[in-house]
């Protein structure tokens, strides 16, 4: 969750908590969580193979920023995938779902890392069943380096208002090898309804709200010592913490200032979208799953060489009873007879955005 200088300002009336908390641009400078973003500086910084291509395969997106990868590399030239099943969430992604997704993506972000030391990667997806390893991933010679390689670096989950400007029929053309891309005006209003009527689900169902207010890091401490969940920090978000009026407890209850405040910052941002962009698979099983998030990270990476911000709103696929109206309304409008709409992502031109924090690649290794 980011908040602007304005609505920060405005919900301190004054911001004089800033003064309080150090004076304002000195509070400012200290508030940004070195230790948890040390892992995008050190992606690349190993000379053994598999290590150099997990080094920026932990910067994948994934849902909640769970991060529920585990790797054993125990075998030579092979790193065998587990699903760190203490990362899960039951209430939001009950069948772990997303998460596979997230899966797909560190699986092709490793692939694509390997191929620019010349390593091609062989996946062979659940060798032991559902209950034993996601993959055994073999590295061997011979691959050509993956162009979408370079902007890795760059590619972020944007969380913000997107510009009141259409997606040129150009760019679309360029992404619609990797997803359903819509622009029709009244498809996007239709899916901003949907979109918002989801999150608000999600937001006043008490156990799906504490799920993630549970994995809420408060500042720069919290952040740093647990470099997973969601990242509220900065100087301003850390002004309203000292404030009172963001907080575990403001969050879940629904009449706080910083709950409502919230209700509407995410409303705004939902509302200035002006594309979206669908990923749907045949079936359902962990394999269309991985093959999703595969897909949805080469998506990431297309969308951000096109200078395009991107970011996943699939409350509505979330298989908990309290959303199934919504799930059946987005695959009647997204998905063909038998088929499982697996992500859904708001399109468009947005701000740069800061990293998301990452545990360290030796943190992952079993």
């Amino acid at each position: 969750m980011t908040i602007s200088r304005r609505k920060a300002l405005g919900i301190i009336s004054g911001g004089t908590i800033l003064a309080a908390a150090g004076g304002g641009a000195l509070f400012a400078t200290t508030r940004t969580p070195t230790k948890a973003l040390a892992p995008w500086a050190e992606a690349g910084g190993y000379s053994e193979p598999r290590r150099r291509a997990l080094s920026y395969a932990i910067l994948a997106p994934n849902p909640h920023n769970r991060q529920p990868w585990q790797v054993d590399l125990g075998t030579d030239d092979m790193v065998t995938l587990y699903r760190d099943k203490t990362r899960d969430l039951p209430h939001t992604d009950p069948h772990a779902r997303q998460l596979t997704i997230g899966l797909g993506c560190f699986l092709e972000l490793m692939v694509i890392a390997a191929s620019q030391t010349g390593h091609r990667v062989d996946l062979d997806l659940y060798p032991e069943g559902e209950d034993g390893p996601v993959a055994h991933a073999r590295f061997s010679e011979g691959a050509a380096a993956d162009p979408l390689f370079a902007h890795v670096m760059a590619r972020r989950s944007c969380k913000e208002p997107y510009e009141d400007k259409p997606v040129p029929a150009a760019m679309v053309d360029q992404l619609a090898a990797h997803a359903a891309i819509i622009t029709d005006p009244q498809a996007v209003a239709d899916l901003r309804t949907l979109t918002w009527d989801a999150w608000l689900v999600e937001t006043n169902t008490p156990r799906t709200m504490k799920e993630s207010v549970d994995l809420m890091r408060f500042g720069k401490a919290e952040i740093n010592a647990n470099p997973d969940g969601i990242d509220l920090g900065g100087a301003f978000l850390e002004t309203l913490m000292l404030a009172g009026v963001v907080g575990r407890e403001a969050q879940l209850d629904p009449q706080s200032t910083g709950f409502q405040e919230g209700v509407r910052i995410y409303e705004a941002m939902l509302m200035a979208t002006p594309a979206y962009a669908v990923l749907t698979t045949p079936g359902n099983a962990r394999t269309d799953q991985i093959e999703a998030g595969r897909r949805w990270l080469r998506l990431n990476l297309m969308t951000t060489s096109l200078g395009l911000a991107l970011q996943p709103v699939s409350q509505a696929l979330q298989e908990f009873p309290e959303m199934a109206e919504h799930y059946a309304t987005a695959h009647r409008m997204l998905a063909k007879d038998g088929e499982t709409v697996q992500m859904l992502g708001r399109l468009g031109f947005g701000p740069t955005v800061d990293r998301s924090p990452r545990w360290p690649l030796e943190t992952r290794i079993i």
